[in-house]
């Protein structure tokens, strides 16, 4: 069975596929040839994800599934949240995210926040939706050169290093990304 997965990021291609059985062809969006910027204009993290995995599923005709992810912040009243990606503005820049996060954080002494993922998945005409959760808080600077995102400012519940000091194996067995990848592989196991 082949499904989309709907993002060009190899390494998110490489976890999904390592975790499924050989009865799943997992493909990237360059792959079924969308070179598209899929639509991202929702209010909330599964609106996203489902719309992105629609627009896959609509225009190339290929079971897909698609995830979207937040940064919720307590003390930002949950910011940024659906924004995360593009928190600073365009062009999107991870450095000026972390940038304006930290500046809006500087007198705060409440740091809890979680990453929220949503994965959705069209399947034939069924839809299902995954979801993750990785609680923590929010560093006062940057520490670790791994990860992406928010990841060299969040440290996960009961850890003492932020997501960018953790090896890959180690964030995706505690990350929010990887509890809903886990749901979503058990579930397609089962098919």
């Amino acid at each position: 069975m082949k499904i989309c997965f709907a993002t060009n990021n190899p390494k998110k291609i490489e976890e999904v596929k390592a975790a499924l059985s050989d009865s799943f062809e997992i493909v990237s969006l360059k792959d079924i040839g969308c070179s598209d910027e899929l639509p991202e204009t929702g209010d909330t993290l599964e609106h996203n994800a489902f719309q992105k995995a629609k627009y896959v599923k609509e225009h190339f005709g290929v079971d897909c599934f698609a995830d979207d992810t937040g940064l919720e912040v307590d003390a930002l009243e949950g910011e940024p949240g659906v924004s995360s990606g593009r928190y600073a503005g365009e062009p999107r820049s991870d450095e000026r995210n972390i940038d304006l996060l930290l500046k809006n954080l500087a007198n705060s002494s409440i740091r809890t926040a979680r990453f929220k993922t949503v994965v959705a998945l069209l399947l034939g005409a069924e839809e299902y939706k995954f979801e993750g959760v990785a609680e923590g808080e929010i560093l006062k600077v940057r520490t670790g050169d791994g990860g992406f995102g928010y990841d060299s400012v969040f440290v996960p519940k009961g850890h003492s290093q932020s997501f960018a000091e953790l090896t890959l194996s180690e964030k995706n067995a505690i990350s929010h990304r990887g509890k809903a990848v886990s749901e979503l592989i058990a579930f397609l196991g089962h098919i």
